[in-house]
């Protein structure tokens, strides 16, 4: 009850916010965007937070002046060990992005309620990424609200091949290397980690239709990068895996 007290203080001045700055400036207009994924499994980092059940991921994002503020949740209709429909966690992000010339640089926190683990954490994050061939991205989170508090570090690579009648057919993949000030959920809390953690491969085709919806079936692909991330990712995944192959189809509309 505590987090969703939150998040709804959140969005409620977060929204208030957008209307203000649209009224102070009419000829500027705020653009949003929604989506809905149905996914064979939710994985976060490399962790199966989900088991043997379908999951349904709502998002939505309004945007303004490079400022946009998203909220995301994850509805696990087999939540594992409860056996029942259950909203596992929910996101708030607020954030800014610019474009300088060939560079992308982005700032933002996200504010991670994770309701079917029972608690809640912070991150503030930094990225840049570069207009060229494979648009190589990198990101550094930092998580400072929990004994967790430590980084993630993540470099992405996407590519996107343009198909007839607007569709296209797009291709990612990441490595991720996760230092924590000290762990206590994992055998000795006096030691902490630091390695190579997880790699994603992912493939999806965007498919318009209509006027402003789009159809998107995806599939992933992640692998621990480390002997102790395999350690790590297997001991706290839900299903005991240490990689995952899932996928599923997420409908968007943008406006």
């Amino acid at each position: 009850m505590r987090s969703l007290r939150n998040a709804t203080a959140i969005i409620t001045m977060l929204t208030l916010l957008f209307c203000a700055s649209y009224g102070w400036a009419e000829e500027e207009k705020p653009s949003a965007d929604g989506s809905l994924a149905f996914l064979s499994q939710y994985v976060w980092r490399g962790y199966g937070l989900s088991k043997d059940s379908l999951v349904i991921q709502p998002s939505a994002t309004v945007s303004y002046y490079g400022f946009a503020f998203n909220f995301w949740g994850n509805l696990d209709t087999n939540f594992f060990p409860t056996d029942s429909a259950q909203f596992s966690e929910t996101d708030l992000t607020l954030s800014w992005d610019k474009s300088f010339d060939k560079w992308n640089l982005g700032f933002g926190f996200i504010y991670y309620a994770f309701d079917g683990f029972g608690f809640d954490t912070e991150e503030l994050y930094g990225s840049v990424g570069w207009d060229v061939i494979l648009q190589p991205t990198l990101t550094v989170y930092r998580d400072y609200a929990r004994d967790l508090k430590g980084w993630y570090i993540n470099l992405g690579l996407s590519h996107s091949f343009p198909l007839p009648m607007n569709m296209s057919l797009d291709l990612a993949g990441s490595a991720s290397y996760w230092s924590y000030d000290d762990i206590n959920e994992v055998n000795d809390p006096t030691k902490g980690y630091s390695n190579l953690h997880d790699g994603l491969l992912s493939a999806s085709l965007a498919i318009p239709f209509a006027k402003y919806f789009t159809a998107t079936p995806i599939i992933s692909y992640t692998f621990p990068l480390s002997g102790a991330a395999s350690d790590l990712i297997g001991d706290t995944s839900l299903d005991g895996n240490d990689n995952h192959f899932y996928g599923g189809v997420s409908v968007s509309i943008a406006f």
